[in-house]
């Protein structure tokens, strides 16, 4: 009985080791993204998502088949164009691009759409053609295949509203940003919920503005 109890929780002991290391490249991009974007700036800020880049590359390796991990790398990638703008960013822009569509043809609904809304959102920041690949039409349509996976959800709301804000819609930016401020509280990534709400009550401060 007491060789069975051992088998028994050798066995639980090895499936939740197996669990928590399938799981650890995504969770590592995830928490080390919010840590770059929202409590690092300048230099600091550049040097550690480049860094960060590294590790999106072996967690692609690790896990080829996992839209997650693609979804993240290629937010990675598009937060670190943003960060390094000018005609250097341009090759991490497409980058995140190749990322984002593979994580969508692995699975379009993973993450809640998180992919569709960073590709929507790199559609209408990047320079359109001939410069780059900008698009606004296309920035609408992953845009709104993502609202259709998260309707609530604080991200997607958020870059609703800047695109609107862009198109000089004022009022629907800001019903966009109202349904972002209402969004749930995502218990496992607290630090990227402060940074996006505080970015939230920025862009409404500046829509709102005489």
């Amino acid at each position: 009985m007491i060789n069975f109890l051992r088998c028994i929780i050798l066995i639980s002991t090895l499936v939740s080791a197996s669990v928590t290391w399938a799981a650890e490249p995504y969770d590592e991009l995830q928490t080390e993204w919010a840590k770059g974007k929202y409590e690092l700036s300048g230099s600091a800020q550049e040097k550690f998502l480049e860094q960060l880049l590294s590790r999106a590359e072996a967690a692609k390796q690790a896990n080829p088949n996992s839209a997650e991990v693609f979804a993240w790398s290629g937010i990675v990638y598009s937060t670190y164009a943003s960060v390094k703008g000018g005609m250097g960013a341009l090759k991490f822009a497409k980058q995140a691009k190749k990322d984002l569509e593979k994580s969508i043809d692995l699975d379009s609904s993973a993450l809640q759409g998180a992919a569709s809304t960073t590709l929507g959102t790199l559609y209408f920041k990047v320079p359109g053609w001939p410069v780059a690949f900008g698009n606004d039409k296309k920035a609408q349509q992953y845009l709104d295949a993502a609202l259709a996976l998260n309707p609530k959800g604080i991200d997607i709301n958020y870059w609703l509203a800047e695109y609107a804000a862009s198109k000089k819609d004022s009022a629907k930016a800001l019903q966009y940003l109202a349904t972002a401020a209402a969004a749930p509280a995502r218990d496992d990534r607290p630090v990227a919920d402060k940074g996006r709400r505080l970015e939230v009550e920025t862009l409404k401060a500046q829509i709102e503005a005489p």
